[in-house]
């Protein structure tokens, strides 16, 4: 009875709609006004003690293994959930979940291979044929062509650039190569992509030798702090800083700052909050291990540490919503097939960890932030007003 008088008190405050739960022992009721779109299964009793010491966790884990069922939409349900005041998701716990993690080269890799390195046939299911997993760009005559929007994002950050062509790029986390070949082809720089994904590795160094991109291209399966002391014109960097945890994160911009060449320019994106940083226990357990989303005034104040400029900030929000929006309805397409080689818990998990994110963005939890960065007075080599960047 007590169990149940917890639950009710959570679920009634925990979103602006109603919602329909359905208990253990069969018995449904209904919260807020109106006829619910969503219903709430729990098909076994969570214990009150994992949800209070953390919710995300218990809550996630208890959906991967169909102790709670969901029927209506997983986005919905938990941008409702953000949205509440007093919501458990908003809860201090929820926030401040910040243990201390390694982020040694050897445990980097680990953790970056955990996740990029389940099959390149898997991440094909689902993103689009560039193979980019990152917040694409969309325009106001483009809310659905996924391709048409990663292309558009790559462009948009070399645009930043204001490239020379001749001169050289470093793209730190190159993934599958899409932005560091594009800046090879189109614009004529002179290319070096690093990541620790083996799987991303072979990926990018067929695609160079396929299209005879020797002389403009390589990729090193390398950890980016050990690069030397060599120094590029250019720096991309695109969802890395989230990978390299919060003790790093000043070394990380110290690197940028050490890698580039004097008036040199760097465009780093990634997943920031606005609201200072933060990690998700389920998120950290189950998808990215080591993974730390940090605040903005946090990076504005590695960035300004380093000896480097802010020349632009642009937060790109909405475009990371709908690019999620869109992978899951992919990876929904591919359910059955998802299911049969990976199994259903991960099945679920994957389509969570897509719709929590799509939630997260939409609510305004986390951003995305395209920094623009000079080593050298802000500016410097580039054009006097922003329009260069648009074309």
């Amino acid at each position: 009875m007590l169990e149940k008088t917890f639950y009710r008190t959570m679920l009634s405050k925990s979103f602006p709609f109603p919602v329909k739960v359905t208990y253990w022992d069969g018995k449904s009721e209904i919260y807020g006004n109106g006829t619910p779109n969503i219903e709430i299964i729990f098909n076994e009793k969570i214990p009150v003690s994992s949800i209070t010491n953390n919710a995300s966790l218990a809550l996630g884990e208890a959906y991967m293994n169909k102790e709670i069922e969901i029927k209506g939409n997983i986005q919905h349900l938990i941008w409702g959930a953000y949205e509440s005041a007093g919501s458990f998701m908003r809860s201090s716990k929820f926030r401040k979940f910040l243990p201390h993690e390694k982020h040694t080269e050897a445990q980097s890799e680990k953790d970056v291979q955990s996740h990029y390195d389940i099959g390149n046939d898997f991440y094909k299911l689902w993103l689009d044929p560039t193979l980019t997993y990152s917040c694409a760009y969309f325009d106001e005559d483009n809310k659905d062509d996924l391709e048409k929007a990663q292309i558009a994002k790559i462009n948009h950050i070399l645009e930043k650039l204001h490239p020379q062509k001749g001169k050289t790029l470093l793209d730190i986390g190159c993934g599958w190569g899409t932005l560091m070949l594009t800046a090879a082809k189109k614009y004529g720089l002179k290319v070096t992509g690093v990541t620790l994904s083996e799987e991303q590795y072979k990926f990018v160094q067929k695609k160079i030798y396929d299209q005879n991109m020797q002389d403009m291209a390589e990729v090193k399966l390398e950890d980016y702090r050990e690069l030397g002391t060599q120094e590029w014109d250019y720096i991309t960097s695109v969802g890395m800083f989230e990978h390299v945890g919060q003790e790093n994160l000043g070394q990380y911009f110290n690197d940028v700052a050490k890698y580039l060449k004097k008036d040199g320019i760097a465009l780093i994106h990634g997943i920031t909050r606005q609201q200072g940083g933060a990690k998700n226990a389920w998120i950290n357990k189950y998808i990215f291990p080591g993974g730390y989303v940090p605040g903005l005034g946090e990076n504005i104040n590695h960035i300004v540490a380093s000896g480097l400029q802010i020349d632009d900030l642009e937060m790109l929000r909405r475009h990371y919503q709908r690019t999620l929006e869109i992978w899951d309805e992919n990876f929904n397409k591919q359910r059955d097939l998802i299911q049969k080689k990976m199994g259903e818990r991960f099945t679920r998990m994957w389509d969570l960890y897509l719709q929590a994110c799509a939630a997260s963005f939409e609510s305004g939890n986390i951003d995305v932030v395209q920094y623009l960065l000079t080593k050298g007075p802000s500016g410097e080599n580039l054009p006097m007003t922003r329009r260069y960047m648009v074309k």
